[in-house]
C-alpha cells in the first residue's frame, strides 16, 4: 500500500509525541482520497476515533476552495461525528481538542446533544463548528429546520462511531434515513463506521452504504492488540446456587480496587448499579473514593462522576452500560464484570475500557452470580479467549421512526412523494420498502389514518403543486446569516412522479421538535431537593406509592420523601434504612451464540476438570439423578415438591423468550385442566408449578401454539398496549410535551390506550397497530428463539419424571414467588431456602 501522505503539522505532532501513524490510520486517509466510504474494525485502544477524524484534519489543512478553517458561514460545517452516548460525544471532544490544539489548528469541535444549552444550538444553526459531535436524534432534528439544506450542503463526511450499537436498532433506523438525506443534500459526503465489536463486516458495510452497494465501502481492519488478562472470580466460599448480584464478592472487590489504580465495575441494570454501590460503600472501611454513574442521573451529577474520573480522582466507578461505548479513560486499569456478561461482544467491548493501549492487555474480572452465570462467564471468557463475536441479526426499518423521520422531512421543506421514497430506500433498513405501504406511512402522517382524519390536531400535511422554488416548509425563501437564499427543490416535481406535500400548519414543526426522538422511557419523575438540585429521575411507577416519611437510595445516598409536586419528587437526605429504586428498561438477551456455548458445556464431562469443585459436583449430581441435555435438546423435568407438581424446561433461549413461553403454557395448561398456580423464568430455564400432574409435556410445547394462543394473548395482554404506546410516541400521533409543559405517564398512557382502542375497534388494519403487533411480537417477546425452541421441542423433548428437585432445577426453585400467573388467579407465595433445595436435590 503507498500511504497517502499526512501534512507535515500532522506527521511533527506524531513525531513530538513519539509516535507513527498506524496502518490503518493511513488506510483511513486513502479511502477518504479515494473518494469511498469506509468501516473501520480496530481493536479498543487502536486509535480508532482518531483514525475517522484524520481524514477531516488532513482536508481542513490542505487549501482548498471551500472556506479556510477560520472562515465563518453555513458551509464551515465540515464533519459530523455521531455518538451513541451523550458521555461519548464530550468524550471524544475533550480527547480531539488535545491534539487540534497541539497542532495548533484554528478548527472549531463542539457538541450537540439533549444537555446542550438551547441557545447554543441556535447559534450553531447559523455559525456551525467545523466538526460537530452529536447523537442520531440530535441530527434529526437538525434535519427538521429550514436551513438544514443550506447547513448541510457542504457537508464532507459523517463518522459513526460504535456503528455496531446501533445498525439493527430504532436508533439505527433513524440514522440511516438521516445519512440518506444527508446523503441527498450534499452528494459527495463520505460515510465512516468504527467498531472494535463487529462479527460480520461485510454486514455492516451493506448497512453503512447507500442503497447497500458494499463495495462502495472500503473495510479496513486495525492490527491485533495484546490479548486480555480475563479471570472469572472465585467466591472464597462456595459459588452461589441463585441470585445475580454478586454481592458475595464484595470484600474481594474491595481488595481488587485496592490493587488497582482505577477500576470500573459494570453493572447490567440501574437497580444492580446502586445496590453494588451501596454494600461497597457499607465495605469501603479504606475510604476509597467510589463513584456511580448511570442514564438516570442528573447532568450535572454525570458530568461532575465524568470530570473526576478524567482527573484521576476516583478510585473506582460503578456504572451501567452508560459507559461501555468508548469512554476512554487511561488510567483504567481494572474492568469488572458484576453478574453474567450476556454476550461476548458486549464483554470485549467493556474490557477494553481497560488499560486503553493495544500493546498492554487489558485486565477484567467476571463476577458471576450463581452456578448457571459461572457456566455463562465461562462461555463469555472462552468466546473472548477465541477472539469470537456475537452475530448480529439485521431486521427491516420500523415503520414509526419512518413516519417521524417524513414529519422531519416536511418540516424542513416541501417533498415529491415518489422522490422521498427513493430516497427512504436507499437507506438499508427500508430497501424493501413498497410503494404502497409507504403511501399508507405518509397517509399516517399526513391525517392520522381514516378513524383519525376527520380531527384536525391530526391533519400535518396537505398536498400541494407544484413544489416552490425555495426551501421554506412553508414555501418562502430560507433565511440563514441575516440574507434570503434561495435553493432549488430537493425534489423536483415530475408528471406522474407522485403527490408533492407540505406542512399543513407551521405549529406541527414547532410540535414535532418538541416530541421527535426514539428513545420512549418509562413516565419519569425529577428528585430533587428543595432548593431545587436535581439528582437525576425516577420511573413513576415506582415513586407513585410513595408517600412523605418513606426513604429510598439514590445517587448512592440514602433520601427521605418530603412531597411530590407535579412531576418532581421532593428529597431530602435521610439515616434510615431504604430501598433501592427499581426500572423497567429492557433485559440484555443472552445471545444465541453464548446459549449454544453453555449448552455444549452440559455434556462436555472431559471439560468439567475446570470448572470449581461445587459447579463440576453440582453438574455430576445432575448427570447422575436426571440427565444433561444435548446440544439441540429440550430437557423437561417433572417431579413433586411441597404439594405441588412441578415442570421444569432448559431451553437456554433468554429471559424474553422463557418468560413468553410461561404465559403460553400455563394458559394451556389452564385449558387442559392442570391448574397451574404459577411460573417463574430465568435465562436458562423455566418453571411452572400446578396442582395437577403433567404426564406429557411435550403436548404442551407443540409449534400450533404460535397459531393459537400467542396470538390471542398478545391481542389482549399488556404488551400490545404497551408497544402501541411506543410506536404512538415515535411516529408522532401522540405528544409527550407542549412547549412549557409536559404530559405526565399516566396522560400519555390514557392518550394512547385511549387512541389504541378506537383503532382497534374501527381501522384494525391501521399503521400504528401493525406496527406495534411487530414489535411486541418480536422484541419483547423474541418470537424468534420462541419458533424455534417449539420446533425443538416437538422432535427431541427429553422427559425425566424425578421424585424430588435435580440439582439444575434448584437455581430457578430459589426464584418461585417473585412471578405469577398474568391472570393473577393464584396468589403464590412459596419460599423456598436454597440450601434446604440443594441439600434435597445433592443427595444421590
Amino acid at each position: 500500500m503507498t500511504a497517502s501522505p499526512l501534512p507535515p503539522t500532522i506527521t511533527d505532532w506524531f513525531t513530538q509525541r513519539g509516535w507513527a501513524p498506524r496502518r490503518h490510520q493511513l488506510e483511513m486517509v486513502d479511502a477518504a482520497a479515494e473518494g469511498r466510504h469506509a468501516l473501520l474494525v480496530a481493536a479498543t485502544g487502536a486509535g480508532k476515533t482518531l483514525s475517522g477524524f484524520l481524514p477531516t484534519l488532513v482536508e481542513l489543512i490542505a487549501p482548498h476552495p471551500n472556506p479556510s478553517p477560520e472562515g465563518e458561514g453555513l458551509n464551515a460545517l465540515h464533519t459530523l461525528y455521531i455518538s451513541p452516548l451523550k458521555a461519548l460525544a464530550v468524550d471524544v471532544r475533550r480527547n480531539l481538542l488535545m491534539p487540534v490544539e497541539e497542532m495548533g489548528l484554528p478548527i472549531r469541535i463542539e457538541t450537540r446533544t439533549g444537555d446542550t444549552p438551547s441557545e447554543r444550538k441556535a447559534r450553531q444553526r447559523v455559525r456551525p463548528p467545523h466538526i460537530l459531535l452529536t447523537t442520531p436524534e440530535s441530527l434529526s432534528l437538525l434535519l427538521s429546520h429550514e436551513d438544514s439544506l443550506l447547513l448541510f450542503a457542504g457537508l464532507k463526511r459523517v463518522i459513526i462511531d460504535e456503528v455496531h450499537a446501533f445498525a439493527n436498532s430504532k436508533r439505527g433506523d433513524l440514522l440511516s434515513l438521516s445519512l440518506a438525506r444527508l446523503q441527498r443534500l450534499s452528494p459527495q459526503m463520505q460515510r465512516v463506521g468504527l467498531s472494535a465489536t463487529i462479527s460480520d463486516p461485510d454486514a455492516y458495510r451493506a448497512w453503512l452504504a447507500p442503497y447497500g452497494e458494499i463495495d462502495a465501502v472500503r473495510l479496513v481492519e486495525g492490527e491485533p492488540a495484546a490479548d486480555p488478562d480475563l479471570q472469572i472470580l472465585l467466591p472464597e466460599g462456595r459459588v452461589p446456587w441463585s441470585g445475580h448480584s454478586g454481592q458475595y464478592a464484595v470484600p474481594q472487590l474491595i481488595e481488587e480496587i485496592g490493587r488497582n489504580r482505577t477500576t470500573l465495575i459494570f453493572c447490567n441494570t440501574r437497580f444492580l448499579t446502586e445496590f453494588i454501590f451501596q454494600k461497597l460503600w457499607d465495605a469501603n472501611d479504606p475510604k476509597y473514593p467510589i463513584g456511580i454513574h448511570h442514564g438516570s442521573l442528573s447532568v450535572e451529577a454525570r458530568r461532575k462522576v465524568e470530570g473526576a474520573m478524567a482527573a484521576g480522582e476516583l478510585k473506582a466507578l460503578v456504572c451501567t452500560a452508560s459507559l461501555d461505548l468508548g469512554v476512554d479513560w487511561g488510567d483504567v486499569d481494572c474492568v469488572i464484570q458484576m453478574g453474567a456478561p450476556k454476550g461476548s461482544s458486549r464483554l470485549l467491548q467493556r474490557i477494553g475500557r481497560s488499560n486503553h493501549r493495544m500493546d498492554v492487555p487489558s485486565k477484567a474480572l467476571l463476577v458471576p452470580g450463581n452456578r448457571f452465570e459461572y457456566l455463562e462467564a465461562q462461555a463469555a471468557f472462552d468466546a473472548v479467549e477465541e477472539g469470537v463475536r456475537d452475530g448480529e441479526v439485521f431486521r427491516p426499518g420500523g415503520y414509526d421512526v419512518l413516519a417521524q423521520h417524513v414529519m422531519a422531512c416536511a418540516c424542513a421543506a416541501p417533498f415529491n412523494e415518489a422522490e422521498l421514497l427513493d430516497e427512504v430506500r436507499s437507506a438499508m433498513p427500508y430497501s424493501g420498502l413498497d410503494a404502497a405501504t409507504f403511501g399508507r406511512v405518509i397517509e399516517f402522517v399526513a391525517t392520522g389514518g381514516y378513524a383519525l382524519k376527520a380531527y384536525d390536531k391530526f391533519r400535518k400535511l396537505v398536498p400541494t403543486s407544484p413544489l416552490p422554488l425555495a426551501g421554506g416548509a412553508g414555501g418562502g425563501p430560507v433565511k440563514a446569516q441575516g440574507s434570503l437564499r434561495s435553493l432549488p427543490p430537493l425534489a423536483p416535481p415530475a408528471s406522474g412522479r407522485g403527490t408533492n406535500w407540505r406542512l399543513s400548519h407551521p405549529k406541527f414543526a414547532a410540535q414535532h421538535r418538541f416530541n421527535a426522538g426514539i428513545i420512549v422511557d418509562a413516565p419519569m419523575l425529577d428528585v430533587r431537593f428543595k432548593n431545587g438540585r436535581s439528582l437525576g429521575r425516577v420511573e413513576e411507577y415506582f415513586a407513585a406509592p410513595l408517600r412523605p416519611g418513606d426513604s429510598f437510595i439514590f445517587a448512592g445516598m440514602a433520601l427521605e420523601v418530603e412531597a411530590i409536586r407535579d412531576l418532581d419528587l421532593i428529597v431530602r437526605a435521610a439515616k434510615k434504612a431504604a430501598q433501592i429504586p427499581s426500572y423497567m428498561g429492557a433485559r440484555m438477551p443472552l445471545t444465541t451464540h453464548l446459549a449454544s456455548r453453555v449448552r455444549a458445556f452440559l455434556t462436555d464431562r472431559a471439560g468439567w476438570a475446570r470448572f470449581p469443585d461445587d459447579v463440576r459436583e453440582w453438574l455430576e449430581m445432575q448427570d447422575y439423578r436426571s440427565a444433561l441435555p444435548e446440544p439441540g435438546q429440550l430437557l423437561a423435568e417433572t417431579f413433586p415438591h411441597e404439594g405441588r407438581h412441578y415442570l421444569v424446561v432448559y431451553p437456554f433461549e433468554g429471559w424474553n423468550a422463557h418468560q413468553s413461553l410461561g404465559m403460553l403454557v400455563t394458559k394451556r395448561m389452564e385449558m387442559r385442566g392442570l391448574k397451574p398456580m404459577g411460573f417463574v423464568a430465568s435465562d436458562y430455564a423455566l418453571g411452572i408449578w400446578s396442582l395437577e400432574e403433567v404426564t406429557d409435556p411435550a403436548s404442551l410445547f407443540s409449534s400450533d401454539i404460535l397459531e393459537e394462543e400467542f396470538v390471542d394473548w398478545v391481542e389482549n395482554s399488556y404488551l400490545l398496549k404497551r408497544a402501541f404506546r411506543e410506536v404512538a410516541i415515535i411516529s408522532g400521533l401522540v405528544e409527550r410535551q407542549h412547549p412549557g409543559k409536559r404530559k405526565t405517564g399516566k396522560q400519555v398512557t390514557f392518550s394512547t390506550d385511549l387512541i389504541f382502542d378506537v383503532l382497534r375497534k374501527y381501522e384494525p388494519g391501521h399503521l400504528l397497530l401493525e406496527a406495534a403487533w411487530h414489535d411486541a411480537r418480536a422484541r419483547l417477546t423474541d418470537v424468534g428463539r420462541l419458533g424455534d425452541l417449539l420446533d425443538r421441542a416437538e422432535d427431541t423433548m427429553l422427559h425425566i419424571q424425578l421424585d424430588r428437585v435435580s440439582p439444575m432445577a434448584v437455581p430457578l426453585m430459589v426464584m418461585i414467588g417473585r412471578e405469577s400467573v398474568a391472570q393473577g388467579s393464584v396468589d403464590d407465595a412459596l419460599l423456598v431456602e436454597a440450601e434446604s433445595l440443594a441439600g434435597l436435590a445433592m443427595t444421590p
